[in-house]
Parts: C-alpha cells; sequence; structure tokens
C-alpha cells in the first residue's frame, strides 16, 4: 500500500484587536494588555491609542507601560486623539515603520493567507477621504493588486455604529464602499467606546447574506460609552466590558470571539465563511 502523502498544513493567523486604549488615569489599559499577556498573535490598533492628546510623554508613560510591551508584534492605526499632537507626530515616532509613511498612516499587509488593509480616517489631516482623495485611490490600487483570497480592513471612525456619543460617520463612506465592492470581509473599527458587531451589510449599510461585516471595538481600556439607538443591522451590543477581539483567520473563513477582561458574562462568538 503507498504511503499517503501528508496534506500541507492549514494556514492561520490569530490577530487581536481594539481601540481607544490607554490613559494614565485609567486601569482598563493595563487589564487588556494583561490578556494580550497570554495570547500569542498579531496586535492590531483601532485608533486613539494614548489620552488624551497623543503626546511622546504619553506614549512613553500610559501606552508603553501596558500595550507598548507588545510593541513589536503591533501594526497600528491612527484616532483622533494621536492627532492632538499636530500630524501625530509622536505617534508615527512611536510605531515607527509599522505606522505607515508620516503624513499618510494608511498601509497593507499580509496576514496568514488574509490580505490586510489599513486606512486612516483622520481626514481632514490626510487630504480628505473622498473617492478622488490620495488614500482612495491608494485603496483601489492595492485592492486590485490583491483580487483573490480574504481581506481584513481597519480604521479608527466607524461607518456603522449605533453608539451615542459619535455614532456612524459617513467620512468614510468610500472606505465601505471601496471594500465592500472588491469582496473584502470584515472592517474593524473604534471611536465609540463599546462593542458592536453587525450582520453582514451591503454598499449602502442594508443587511445582505453576501455583505461585509463591521466590528466596533472601542474597549481598549480608556473609558465605556453608552449607546444610542440600534441600527437596524446591528447583531450584539454590549459596553460594560473592556476586551480585545480574538480573530483566528483561516485560508477560507473566519472565527471571531471576544475576549473580556472581567467576568461580567459578556460573551460573543462565532465563524463565518469568507465572501
Amino acid at each position: 500500500m503507498p504511503t499517503p502523502t501528508p496534506s500541507p498544513p492549514v494556514e492561520l493567523s490569530v490577530v487581536l484587536a481594539a481601540g481607544d486604549i490607554a490613559a494614565c488615569d485609567s486601569g482598563g489599559d493595563e487589564a487588556t494588555a494583561a490578556l494580550l499577556d497570554g495570547i500569542e498573535g498579531l496586535v492590531i490598533t483601532l485608533g486613539d491609542n494614548v489620552y488624551p492628546d497623543g503626546t511622546a510623554a504619553e506614549f512613553a508613560d500610559c501606552y508603553d507601560p501596558s500595550w507598548g510591551r507588545h510593541l513589536h508584534r503591533t501594526r497600528p492605526s491612527a484616532g483622533n486623539h494621536d492627532y492632538q499632537t499636530e500630524a501625530a507626530a509622536a505617534y508615527f515616532a512611536y510605531f515607527g515603520a509599522a505606522a505607515g509613511t508620516p503624513g499618510e498612516g494608511w498601509y497593507a499587509y499580509d496576514s496568514g493567507a488574509w490580505h490586510v488593509v489599513v486606512l486612516n480616517s483622520n481626514c481632514d489631516e490626510v487630504g480628505g477621504c473622498g473617492p478622488n482623495a490620495p488614500q482612495a485611490d491608494w485603496l483601489r490600487q492595492d485592492l486590485a493588486a490583491h483580487p483573490v483570497g480574504c481581506t481584513l480592513a481597519y480604521w479608527h471612525h466607524p461607518r456603522w455604529s449605533s453608539g451615542d456619543q459619535h455614532g456612524s460617520d459617513p467620512r468614510t463612506d468610500v472606505f465601505w464602499r471601496t471594500l465592500h465592492d472588491a469582496g473584502a470581509d470584515l472592517a474593524l473599527t473604534a471611536h465609540d467606546h463599546l462593542y458592536e458587531r453587525f450582520v453582514p451589510m451591503d454598499a449602502d449599510g442594508a443587511a445582505a447574506s453576501e455583505g461585509m461585516v463591521e466590528f466596533v471595538v472601542g474597549t481598549g481600556g480608556r473609558s465605556l460609552y453608552e449607546f444610542g439607538t440600534a441600527l437596524p443591522t446591528s447583531a450584539v451590543r454590549e459596553n460594560l466590558t473592556y476586551g480585545v477581539l480574538k480573530l483566528t483567520l483561516h485560508p477560507d473563513s473566519y472565527d471571531w470571539e471576544f475576549v473580556p477582561a472581567s467576568d461580567t458574562g459578556f460573551t460573543d462568538a462565532g465563524s463565518a465563511p469568507c465572501r
């Protein structure tokens, strides 16, 4: 009997995500950083890395002692509080080449079998977020160069959110539409300090079985916000628990799990195929 040919190893990648993270007057970032200590994988930040002003001193004194110990495996995105320091200079200096080109802040990389796109939703700081903006041109070119497989994107300001503090942000509509129309699978955002998962949605934000899924994960540790009226496409909402979103990215599917930093009884987990 011939010896069976061994199957190739299954390619997967673990991603750990949250935004609205560190402040010297909050212990939430230490709690979520402790979660990262026990989970291997790529760490991604969804903006507002350190409060209140994204200064070099705040990165050194408030972010570095907690999430900073995972700097070597972090791929960040920028939030509005990072831009409280002119041109987000301290953000780009702290994260270095991992943050992309200063003045832009958008970039892409591969994680396992997935293509990952990082965008900068601080539109006024980077030449706008309209269809003819430099970032939009770059996004279309990047997606055209990676036409197959699964795609994850992340940025700070959510296109869709039921949060009472900020809510949905139409400035990022070009991000959402371009990614959706290119067949992207997941969008991760923050800005509202809460956790929300949406059903798959089309380019207009209506429920669609073959649509793109958005998570809002503003639970990195700074504080927690209230919800307003829930959008009709909101599947799960929670605003009492700091934590991180754990994604396991398989070649043609993904698993998600919200990992809480305290035992509030909340959990959200599941699996879905790529589009």
